[in-house]
């Protein structure tokens, strides 16, 4: 119950610090929806092999109680037929520790057009370069926009030795 508060607290401060690109999001999410309902077959889903994505989002930093502005970059190859795939990752956040985090992407499809990452990679912080573990865990669900670009909410967990954010964003990606 307390992680339930903690989310939708954390929720309403992202919304109301954000508002203009919350509200921006949630107009192309919604407009890609109703277009992705009259053209998308669900029988006939396809992933293609490879994938780059860019997720737009504002990341909550718990230990600071400070939001600051992330972009994520991936891309991941699907391995053979089945629902896995790996691939690298970057995450730069805009904070005052100049915020870079390089990581191995485990991704999973488990059905339809949700997907699941969990990326153990290094984050690099700070004057001194200093370096250390981190994880990402993420979700997204995708609307798919003509035969290669798809697009949707995206949320994501990461921790490392000195903090965790979390990061409720948007994630366009294109499939080749």
């Amino acid at each position: 119950m307390f992680a339930i508060k903690v989310f939708i607290d954390i929720f309403v401060l992202v919304i109301s610090t954000m508002k203009n690109s919350i509200l921006f999001s949630l107009f192309i999410f919604c407009s890609t929806f109703s277009f992705t309902q009259e053209e998308h077959d669900h029988g006939t889903h396809d992933h293609h092999k490879n994938e780059i994505g860019v997720a737009n989002m504002p990341a909550y930093f718990f230990a600071q109680e400070k939001i600051y502005y992330a972009i994520h970059l991936h891309y991941v190859r699907k391995i053979k037929e089945s629902k896995f795939g790996l691939g690298l990752a970057y995450e730069k956040i805009f904070d005052p520790n100049n915020h870079h985090t390089f990581s191995a992407v485990v991704a999973y499809n488990p059905v339809g057009n949700w997907v699941v990452n969990l990326s153990p990679g290094m984050t690099i912080e700070g004057a001194n370069r200093e370096q250390r573990f981190s994880i990402h865990g993420e979700t997204s669900y995708e609307f798919e926009l003509g035969e290669h670009f798809h697009i949707g909410p995206l949320l994501e967990l990461a921790y490392d030795i000195e903090d965790w954010h979390l990061s409720l964003g948007l994630h366009i990606g294109f499939g080749f």
